[in-house]
């Protein structure tokens, strides 16, 4: 078979520069003021605004006398850059074998929480994503200017990565806390600051992270990892583009069809190349589109947020309607781009490229038939919403192109169509559109079935390897939880196991009859800012008795943006997300709590629904693939761990009969996860 493209898969990047101003701890001391700020004006993107530069100049004033004693001892680093969070650490410090991350509060009397969280997250940020960061001592520290000088507090117990607990101290004391903490923390060896500079700084960001990083002009190189046990996500986005350029050069119209496990950033790939291509006047432009709900309001809005900060940080007011009116034009809830196509059933979509996220999710023809005439009120509607979506950009009549970003084992709820439909109606109607599948579409859980059989006749049908994504980068500290899942779900009992052992290390997993027991685990776990919260299958009615009801209201955008503070933030832990809430996004720690909707027993899985006062048999395939699916989304929401909770149950009480939740409990225990 001819080869249309060439996929450039170097994923080569620039160096580029992180930080504003860099010197020798000696030489920063013997510096001229004005000489360190001329040289960090020089680097600063935006407009420096006088009160940045006041607070550079009592900066550099304070850390001149503060770094004094320790003047042969390492390298000091102004606004660092950690592209992954979209913002600068003040200052890094690399003195003997301590990395101190330290955050200035000029000004500033007291210590926040808030800023507490955000100087342990750029720690984290380090410990996490920095190559040469990994192994060394790292201290974060908070320095309110104008505090009063108080006893130094260092906590000697850490996490089990030399992570230190964030130290909080005035200005005068600033000197003593490196002292102590250098005297507290000896082990290792003394950073080399060259070899420290050149660790490469591989992220795996939230999709939330991702996509205000993108939408802020970052690369996708800058913000995700680029390891070797890790498929390049450069090499995918630059084998879309070069379809993309390829098609409008031709005059082609073409699909590219890309898989991936869960959490190995097809989503992300989708936003890099929509914010490539936001410019409405230029041919490229391009749309995301999603029919994930929530996916798409948390995404929304945090990008305005984002853009609200940014603009401030130049010195530009901006309303958040305003930054929203500007994000709603690249990410559209697909509903909204197909009922836009309804009103001119002749005229072509502004986009010439269309990317679809969870295209498997699209809709079957007994669905969208059925949406149409009870909502639209279009009688005989004869199009599947795969079918239709393709004759939209279809009335282009130079070129176009078509993205579907597919999961595997991702339908959850009734009428979505799976990839097959997207193959089948290219099959019935759209003869001369190019296809290029991932080459692991045959795998089992895409579904594709007969239909990817009939593609291999067609004289413009090409597989290409870089179409998929077989990691998950979801969880940087475990790269096989997608794997331990598929094979807890499938009950391979042995395989499971093995992988356990393998994750356990760095992915703690594990189990308890207890919510409170539970709660307490996360609260343990999570530092800075790092993002928990309860899932539960949107089955799990018999919850109440542990204060969990999945059908009280909530808000995915406070539960996946709004701080710790906020009752209906995630934090609080009383308002819960289903499978529907979560599907697409992610979170650092997660609580999964398994009701009896969903119940182990020797033969297989049994699939229950309650409905009244009982539990009522599923016996609908579809709908029990829909609900082990739920399960899939809900076990592979966590980014570092998470704790399982299968409740005791009540004999008192027949519709949560212990009976119903101890063999599920039996088999986690069977799996070897460490119990709490």
């Amino acid at each position: 078979m001819a080869l249309w493209l060439d996929c450039d898969d170097s994923g080569v990047l620039s160096k580029m520069e992180r930080y504003y101003y860099k010197s020798d701890i000696a030489n920063f001391i013997n510096a001229s003021e004005a000489a360190i700020l001329g040289e960090m004006a020089s680097n600063n993107s935006f407009t420096l605004e006088t009160s940045q530069r006041d607070a550079w100049r009592e900066e550099i004033l304070i850390l001149k006398s503060a770094l004094m004693p320790f003047s042969g001892q390492g390298r000091i680093y102004f606004e660092y850059s950690v592209p992954r969070l979209g913002k600068r650490i003040d200052v890094v410090a690399a003195v003997g074998r301590v990395l101190f991350i330290l955050e200035f509060k000029v000004g500033e009397r007291d210590f926040p929480a808030q800023a507490i969280d955000q100087v342990w997250d750029y720690a984290l940020d380090l410990k996490n994503f920095h190559e040469t960061s990994h192994h060394c001592t790292i201290a974060p520290v908070l320095i309110a200017t104008a505090a009063q000088p108080k006893n130094i507090s260092i906590a000697t117990t850490q996490m089990h990565d030399s992570l230190i607990f964030p130290i909080k101290t005035g200005t005068e004391k600033l000197s003593e806390v490196i002292r102590q903490v250098l005297l507290t923390f000896t082990e290792g060896s003394v950073i080399d600051p060259d070899i420290w500079e050149q660790g490469r700084y591989s992220p795996t960001p939230t999709i939330v992270e991702a996509a205000m990083a993108l939408y802020g002009g970052h690369s996708v190189g800058e913000i995700s990892r680029r390891d070797a046990s890790a498929v390049n996500l450069n090499a995918t986005s630059d084998c879309i583009t070069q379809i993309i350029k390829t098609s409008k050069t031709k005059g082609y119209k073409s699909v590219c069809l890309l898989t991936g496990v869960p959490g190995a950033g097809k989503t992300l790939v989708g936003l890099n190349i929509a914010t490539k291509h936001t410019d409405k006047n230029n041919d490229l432009y391009s749309v995301f589109l999603s029919g994930n709900g929530p996916l798409v309001a948390v995404l929304r809005k945090a990008l305005a947020r984002d853009k609200v900060r940014r603009e401030k940080d130049a010195g530009r007011r901006m309303k958040e309607s305003e930054a929203m009116s500007e994000v709603k034009m690249f990410i559209q809830n697909v509903h909204n781009f197909r009922d836009e196509c309804l009103i001119d059933l002749g005229r072509p979509p502004i986009e010439h490229v269309a990317l679809f996220d969870e295209a498997q999710r699209a809709w079957n023809l007994e669905q969208t038939s059925s949406f149409m005439r009870r909502k639209k009120h279009i009688a005989n509607f004869d199009q599947s919403e795969p079918e239709f979506l393709l004759s939209c950009m279809d009335r282009h009549s130079d070129w176009a192109v078509v993205v579907c970003l597919v999961g595997g084992g991702q339908e959850i709820n009734t009428g979505e169509a799976g990839i097959s439909e997207w193959i089948e109606s290219l099959l019935r109607k759209f003869p001369d559109w190019y296809i290029y599948a991932s080459s692991r579409l045959t795998d089992s859980e895409y579904a594709a079935g007969k239909a990817l059989e009939l593609l291999k006749g067609r004289r413009n049908f090409q597989t290409v390897d870089e179409l998929h994504l077989s990691v998950s980068m979801r969880s940087f500290r475990a790269e096989n939880v997608s794997l331990l899942v598929k094979q807890m779900l499938d009950l391979d009992e042995n395989a499971a196991n093995k992988t356990r052992q393998q994750v356990e290390a760095t992915y703690p997993i594990v189990i308890t009859r207890s919510v409170q027991k539970a709660k307490d685990w996360l609260r343990q776990k999570a530092r800075g800012s790092e993002r928990y919260g309860i899932v539960v299958s949107s089955q799990a009615l018999r919850l109440k008795p542990d204060a969990i009801d999945v059908r009280s209201p909530m808000d995915p955008i406070h539960w996946f943006l709004n701080g710790k503070e906020d009752v209906r933030s995630s934090y609080y832990l009383e308002d819960v997300a289903t499978e529907f809430h979560v599907q697409g996004l992610e979170l650092d720690w997660a609580c999964v709590t398994w009701d009896a909707d969903f119940r182990y027993a020797q033969a297989g899985w049994e699939h229950w629904s309650f409905c009244g006062d009982r539990w009522n048999h599923i016996r609908k395939v579809e709908r029990q693939t829909y609900q082990k699916n739920a399960y899939r989304v809900l076990l592979t929401r966590a980014r570092q761990g998470m704790v399982v909770v299968v409740p005791p149950g009540d004999a008192a009480d027949p519709t949560r009969n212990p009976a119903f939740y101890d063999p599920i409990y039996g088999y986690l225990q069977r799996l070897g996860f460490n119990e709490i």
